[in-house]
């Protein structure tokens, strides 16, 4: 067996000679390994230093051609330059022998301008010298003339502007006659443009004022129900309303019969409404009157409104706008009292452009010179007083009232804007077809009946109805008891014998009526 020392050496040495070589190996291996790097960093230093030749070269390449390219285009740019100031020169130069030859031009006008001057000194010395020679020669011809006529020179004067005075005087009075009465016609000839011109330039349509209106039916069996049981129902529109039914045999029509057409609208829009529903009882009856009065208010503020836009006059008070609205309900003399005063705005409004006045303000004047013929049956006083105090209180301008004021001639107008709303006013009612005189009165006459029937005690409404060949009378039943309504009626009767003039006979009806009304709960 072998030595186990001997074994542990030999182990060791083989170990030793191992590493030995191994360290040999990776040294040689190393050494060859950075050789190698060696050779690939010298490669990249020569691949780079040729790129970068190749480089600088190219810049300097470009370098060159930019310097070459500024130095161009700063060679033109200088070319031009120099050009522009060789032409400015020129100009200049131009101008400098320009303004050399007005130089030597104006010296020659200053020099002939001096020999002119020198010439005109020695003419007014020349003139002056026989200027007074001939004053010298008057003086002596006067002095030897005072002394032939053996008179004064102021004398010889007075006697003759007074000979030419007595000699020109009837001339000039004739003179004076002739002027006037050229001028006369002359201011006719331009107010007679002026109002045709106003006239042309506003068209109105001629209108007509009825007393009927017609309802149409959709068949003759809806008349049956109009009427009611015994009547009650024409009875109950009749009483509501203040407006006469007639139904007659026109087919499929109900005639309103009633001088005022804010009750006739009334009646004709809440008979239509009963219509067009069915249910036609006295409580519906009661329901569609009051709610048709409301509309019709309405119709009044909307009809105020429209006027006022159509005139374009600018704001007014909404309390003036309902009053114009009432208007449209009101007749002068068959004329639609609305519509009248738009017609007469407008031409006011055109003879005022034509002077020169303030064209709106003489519409605002116009439109409003009627105002008071809203509520001239419920206010005392004539229209004007009427419209001149409502104007006032609501601070309408002094031309405005002026205009209401003097626009029938009841005082001297005060202003242009006031002579131009009474010229439109008689315009307006003059024109052909306006006006009719017998409507008016019959308005009247009716307005009369209804006031005699209303001023009795006990008496709750009066309607002037059939055209005015009856006025129905409805009277407060806790107040007049059936006897009463009969001595009522001959009252009222006697009345309008003593103070209307009418044709034919007038009908006076007392209705009197007894609800009983309780309210289930």
């Amino acid at each position: 067996m072998d030595n186990p020392l001997v074994l542990i050496v030999s182990g060791l040495l083989v170990l030793i000679i191992g590493i030995v070589i191994g360290v040999i190996t990776r040294a040689i291996l190393i050494e060859k390994g950075f050789d190698k790097a060696q050779n690939q960093a010298k490669k990249i230093i020569d691949d780079a230093e040729k790129q970068a030749e190749k480089t600088k070269k190219q810049t300097i390449l470009e370098t060159k051609q930019e310097v070459h390219n500024l130095r161009t285009e700063t060679d033109k740019e200088i070319k031009e330059r120099k050009q522009e100031i060789t032409n400015q020169e020129n100009k200049l130069f131009q101008r400098e022998k320009v303004l050399d030859n007005r130089a030597v031009n104006l010296d020659r006008r200053e020099s002939n301008i001096d020999r002119k001057e020198e010439n005109i000194e020695q003419r007014k010395n020349a003139l002056e010298d026989q200027e007074s020679k001939l004053e010298r020669l008057i003086e002596e011809q006067n002095e030897k003339l005072e002394e032939i006529a053996q008179t004064t020179t102021t004398e010889a004067r007075d006697i003759i502007f007074k000979r030419v005075e007595s000699e020109m005087e009837k001339e000039i009075a004739q003179f004076i006659k002739d002027e006037e009465e050229k001028a006369k016609m002359e201011v006719d000839k331009i107010a007679q443009h002026l109002l045709a011109s106003a006239m042309q330039k506003y068209a109105q349509d001629v209108t007509s004022e009825r007393t009927v209106s017609v309802v149409n039916l959709p068949n003759d069996d809806m008349k049956g129900r109009i009427i009611g049981r015994e009547g009650r129902n024409i009875r109950t529109i009749e009483a509501l309303t203040g407006v006469d039914l007639i139904i007659d045999d026109t087919p499929e029509a109900v005639v309103l019969s009633g001088f005022d057409p804010v009750r006739r609208e009334i009646a004709k829009r809440s008979l239509e409404a009963l219509v067009s529903d069915g249910r036609i009882h006295p409580g519906r009856i009661e329901e569609v009157v009051e709610k048709m009065r409301e509309d019709v208010d309405r119709f009044i503020r909307d009809k105020g409104e429209e006027a006022v836009f159509e005139v374009g006059i600018g704001k007014v008070h909404p309390d003036l706008v309902k009053l114009l609205g009432r208007l449209h309900f009101r007749t002068s003399y068959g004329q639609n009292v609305l519509r009248h005063s738009v017609e007469c705005a407008f031409i006011a409004g055109k003879l005022a452009a034509e002077i020169g006045e303030d064209e709106i303000l003489t519409r605002r004047a116009a439109l409003l010179h009627d105002l008071g013929k809203a509520v001239d049956h419920e206010i005392e006083g004539s229209h004007v007083d009427i419209g001149y105090n409502i104007a006032q209180r609501y601070g309408e301008p002094l031309a405005v009232l002026d205009a209401i004021k003097s626009h029938h001639g009841d005082t001297e107008a005060q202003t242009i804007i006031a002579v131009l709303v009474a010229a439109s006013d008689a315009l307006s009612a003059a024109r052909p077809g306006a006006r009719s005189e017998s409507l008016d009165n019959y308005i009247k006459r009716l307005e009369q009946l209804e006031t005699i029937s209303s001023k009795h005690e006990g008496v709750d409404q009066a309607y002037a109805i059939q055209a005015g060949r009856e006025v129905r009378v409805i009277v407060k039943p806790d107040q007049i008891d059936d006897v009463l309504a009969h001595k009522l009626a001959r009252d009222i009767k006697k009345e309008i014998e003593e103070q209307l003039s009418y044709p034919g006979t007038i009908k006076v009806t007392v209705v009197r009526e007894t609800r009983a009304q309780d309210i289930a709960k």
